[in-house]
């Protein structure tokens, strides 16, 4: 070999190899891309500021709307439509006494009248705010967690926005239909005042679905997810609130989550994902997706954690009423920042 060819030779020993120099290459985009997926569907928060809330949520109050809910007017599905008519009588009472008024929206679904309850706080605004949860419960299931605890939460909510009002106005709904055999239908109760928001063209900045906030497990391997990857970016033990976003919302979840954490004393969690993924869209913010609003589920992840899920055993013996007590502390903080 002459010495140009050793030289060759040499340079090429000294070079990286091509191969290698392409797989680090292509490592490091994949762990980018990787990453920035994690950090889109968790929403990490850093640097919390914690806000104590100036008002408590009353857990003892929380559990008696439950119990009403749940052991005296039951069963609460669409084939009863009388026991819905008191639940909506009910619930717009509770809210009438402490907001002073409250009304009934009206629609009829096969042959039948089923009503969402309205009410609202603070001044009227361009844009609104607005909180739901649904009232009635799938059978034979009582429905003390699905979703007794949403409306009980709504209620405490409306307690806490009239001592400490927002500075937008706040429509708060408690929702017939949600169940099945209406549910993903335009029979949805919160599909119905969806319709009517956009019919009368009113700017709605976000809405947040109360959606089972009552179930709390401490045990390890309580969690369960609808992905098994899902494992290894939230906890195994079902001890922590969900803020359930979209793709394309990430704003509004990481904005809510960093309120919510700020102000109570529980774990929040947030993901946001196609509205395909299995449990992102199970409750009534997707009926406002399907209008074009911004939407989120505040939820203990229903039958991800719960075993008690439609079923008769879905008591309020089997609910943390202290831990709602924090989610409704936390949603309140999180209008007060939605507001501004």
């Amino acid at each position: 070999m002459n010495r140009e060819g050793a030289r060759v030779v040499a340079a090429r020993r000294r070079a990286p190899p091509r191969l290698a120099l392409r797989l680090a290459r292509t490592a490091a985009v994949l762990a980018v891309l990787i990453g920035g997926g994690v950090w889109y569907v968790v929403q990490p928060l850093f640097g919390v500021v914690e806000a104590p809330p100036v008002i408590r949520a009353d857990a003892a109050r929380l559990a008696e709307h439950v119990r009403v809910l749940a052991e005296t007017i039951v069963p609460r599905d669409a084939a009863h439509p009388e026991n819905l008519e008191r639940a909506s009588a009910w619930v717009r009472d509770e809210l009438a006494s402490t907001l002073g008024a409250a009304e009934l929206q009206p629609f009829d679904v096969a042959g039948r009248t089923y009503h969402n309850v309205l009410a609202h706080v603070g001044p009227e605004s361009v844009e609104r705010l607005v909180v739901g949860a649904h009232y009635d419960a799938c059978e034979p299931g009582v429905g003390a967690d699905d979703n007794a605890s949403g409306v009980a939460g709504l209620l405490e909510l409306a307690r806490l926005l009239k001592e400490s009002p927002p500075l937008l106005r706040v429509d708060l709904v408690a929702y017939a239909l949600e169940e099945p055999p209406y549910f993903r239908t335009p029979h949805m109760g919160s599909a119905v005042h969806a319709a009517s928001l956009r019919r009368d063209g009113v700017r709605v900045r976000a809405m947040i679905a109360l959606e089972m906030i009552g179930f709390y497990r401490d045990e390890p391997e309580s969690q369960e997810y609808p992905a098994p990857g899902l494992r290894l970016l939230y906890p195994s033990r079902g001890n922590f609130i969900a803020v359930v976003g979209r793709v394309g919302h990430t704003g509004l979840a990481r904005e809510v989550k960093r309120a919510m954490a700020g102000a109570m004393e529980l774990d929040v969690r947030s993901i946001n994902a196609p509205s395909f993924f299995p449990g992102i869209d199970f409750s009534d913010h997707r009926s406002y997706w399907n209008l074009g609003y911004e939407a989120l589920m505040v939820t203990d992840t229903a039958f991800y954690r719960n075993p008690h899920y439609h079923r008769s055993s879905d008591r309020p013996e089997t609910l943390d009423f202290a831990r709602m007590a924090h989610v409704v502390e936390g949603v309140h903080a999180a209008l007060l920042v939605l507001d501004d």
